[in-house]
């Protein structure tokens, strides 16, 4: 049964799990009905971040476009344009194991497509949550439903991994942000041209 967890609070994923090496985080969301007219693309990105927050390269920005990181250990599955139907919408998966060690945190993300020119924003979406499951069974292990908690932004920091004592924890943040994913990608240490 999966540890269900509220927006702050932190669970260890290994620990918990001896042996578990690869997981899956996925990713959903559904868009509320409104009239603007264009249609909602929303995006996962992750960052793969030092002790210091920041990536140390772009190579440590993980998306649609740039869908391997850290050696092959983070990889993206690629873009879902429309979120529509049922189950995680975009999926990354991860071999714990392999994340080189100067790689502290993993940061999920989603961020909506030109949401500023589309007029969109997360009070618009709704059934935002984060799911880490063990790719070798498919047993669901932490899921974070994000609320609806969110309005005029149009980026979140759904949660990270991070290493602890040698083991792995995840942590529910759930940070909504201005100014998309430029906003974001520079907080961590991009330079966004």
């Amino acid at each position: 049964m999966a540890i269900s967890l509220s927006k702050g609070q932190k669970v260890d994923l290994t620990k918990t799990n001896p042996g578990l090496t690869k997981v899956v985080v996925g990713l959903g969301w559904d868009t509320n009905k409104y009239d603007g007219g264009n249609d909602f693309d929303l995006d996962s990105s992750v960052f793969l971040l030092g002790e210091n927050g920041k990536v140390t390269s772009e190579n440590d920005f993980v998306f649609y476009n740039n869908q391997r990181g850290a050696n092959g250990a983070v990889v993206h599955t690629g873009d879902n344009r429309t979120g529509a139907g049922d189950g995680d919408d975009e999926q990354v998966n991860i071999d714990l194991a392999g994340i080189p060690a100067n790689i502290q945190r993993v940061a999920f993300t989603i961020t909506i497509h030109e949401a500023d020119k589309r007029n969109q924003n997360f009070g618009q979406v709704s059934n935002a949550y984060a799911r880490i499951f063990n790719e070798a069974t498919g047993e669901e292990l932490i899921r974070y439903d994000l609320g609806e908690d969110f309005s005029i932004e149009t980026a979140l920091v759904v949660g990270e991994l991070y290493r602890h004592n040698a083991e792995w924890k995840f942590s529910a943040i759930g940070s909504g942000y201005q100014g998309g994913l430029a906003a974001l990608a520079t907080d961590f240490g991009l330079q966004v041209g």
